[in-house]
């Protein structure tokens, strides 16, 4: 049958009026279909080719850099240039804050379970995927956080996520007030929820109990903070925090991702550290970090951890962590448990290199009181650039960290030592940044 009625203007310039207009029962077909989706095609491309030259233009856009990490010898690792030539470059922003990514007794666990189970875990912990070693590690972790029950995350994002989002979809007209400087799992998993929120100013507890104090004593409500906030490396008032939630009958949320396997008696984080471990409802940790391994987790009461276990779609859906990164896991939270030797040596390498920067006229931000060093530059395009002359002249890798990390005009560095730095990795991050921020006119000035 013959197409009757057919209007295919194809304005391909405005998107606004990109149609076409068929009056007939028959498809568009041939060329007018393949005219139609080409424009299609090119309106879609268009936007996202305008989003990402605004960030290329803001200095924002961030770029991947290929970076080779070497067994046994990290913080070093291997640079492969545009060129193709490699380069031996030092590590200083690497979240692997103990180097426990390198420990033997992890790799052998690690090995171990990969002889023993193979490479993946084989779906989600309802259809298969759970084993012997998931067990052992949430009962370490439960008995770590001195709570009932503990439940592993494939990661410490999706754990924030899914939990946040769980809770404030079946507690009962709930509503939650988060720290305005939480982390972007924590803020996505509320703003994935129709639950009313309200934030409060950075670690301001007059703050946060005055909107506490607007709420109905007995309607549900959550508290969210962290406890090292990992751009400032400040620490939150946690005693204070939990004692107004206590007051208001509010759960407390406490993230502890940039705390675990760093402070407190075993290194149980922060709150354990203040001995407030047991006033909060929820601990969340990664295994991404300290741990250095991958994985995220929450803990708390048995009937807490039961219900995020049964009702969260991001824990329930998802493929599990594979076994061999379950014991990995466990077998570095376990060393961690009876080893402060990693912790000390990571809190005298900060002091030191604290001391060396503050020497050199390079100032460390005044809000960090925690092995989080932050570095202000103030400007996104010379933080990038300031980035590729350390990377390009010295070979030491520190990414910029611009907007939307942290607000436009507090553009920085984050430096980590750890562990495996030596005092002349030190000596020669100071001396690279001191010739770096004279080139660009960085003067080094705390805000």
């Amino acid at each position: 049958m013959p197409l009757r009625n057919v209007t295919c203007p194809h304005r391909i310039g405005d998107a606004s009026t990109h149609f076409c207009v068929l009056l007939s029962v028959m498809p568009i077909t041939g060329a007018c279909e393949r005219r139609h989706q080409r424009g299609k095609h090119n309106m879609y491309e268009d936007f996202l080719s305008e989003k990402l030259q605004e960030l290329r233009n803001s200095g924002q856009y961030r770029e991947f850099v290929d970076i080779n990490r070497r067994a046994g010898a990290y913080p070093q690792a291997i640079r492969r240039t545009a060129d193709g030539r490699d380069q031996q470059v030092t590590v200083w922003c690497s979240n692997d804050y103990l180097g426990m990514s390198q420990h033997p007794e992890v790799l052998e666990a690690m090995h171990r379970a990969i002889d023993e189970y193979g490479a993946g875990s084989g779906g989600s912990r309802n259809i298969g995927g759970t084993h012997a070693h998931y067990a052992a590690l949430e009962s370490a972790l439960a008995e770590w956080h001195g709570k009932q029950a503990a439940l592993v995350f494939p990661t410490g994002y999706g754990s924030n996520d899914a939990t946040l989002q769980c809770l404030l979809r079946i507690l009962p007209d709930a509503v939650i007030i988060s720290d305005e400087l939480n982390h972007a799992s924590i803020i996505n998993g509320i703003r994935s929820t129709r639950a009313e929120r309200a934030v409060f100013r950075h670690n301001d507890v007059d703050h946060l109990e005055e909107l506490l104090a607007g709420q109905p004593l007995d309607r549900p409500k959550i508290v969210a903070f962290e406890s090292v906030y990992s751009m400032d490396g400040d620490v939150a008032p946690i005693e204070e925090i939990a004692k107004v939630a206590q007051h208001y009958n509010a759960l407390t949320y406490l993230d502890e991702v940039h705390a675990i396997g760093m402070y407190g008696p075993r290194g149980a984080g922060i709150a354990a550290q203040l001995n407030v471990d047991h006033h909060i409802d929820i601990i969340q940790g990664t295994m991404a970090k300290a741990i250095g391994v991958i994985g995220g987790y929450i803990t708390g009461s048995a009937t807490l951890v039961d219900a995020v276990r049964s009702f969260a779609s991001g824990f329930i859906f998802t493929t599990s962590l594979p076994p061999a990164v379950v014991a990995a896991c466990h077998a570095s939270i376990e060393h961690l448990k009876s080893s402060p030797r990693e912790r000390e040596a990571l809190h005298h390498k900060t002091v030191a290199l604290r001391s060396a920067l503050q020497d050199a006229g390079i100032a460390v931000m005044e809000c960090s009181t925690t092995h989080v060093l932050p570095v202000l530059v103030g400007d996104a395009q010379r933080c990038k650039e300031a980035a590729t002359r350390l990377l390009d002249v010295h070979g030491v890798y520190l990414q910029p960290i611009n907007s939307p990390t942290v607000p436009v005009g507090t553009e920085r560095f984050r430096v980590n030592v750890t562990p495996n730095h030596t005092d002349e990795d030190i000596t020669h991050l100071v001396q690279a940044l001191t010739e770096v921020f004279a080139h660009y006119g960085v003067t080094g000035h705390a805000a």
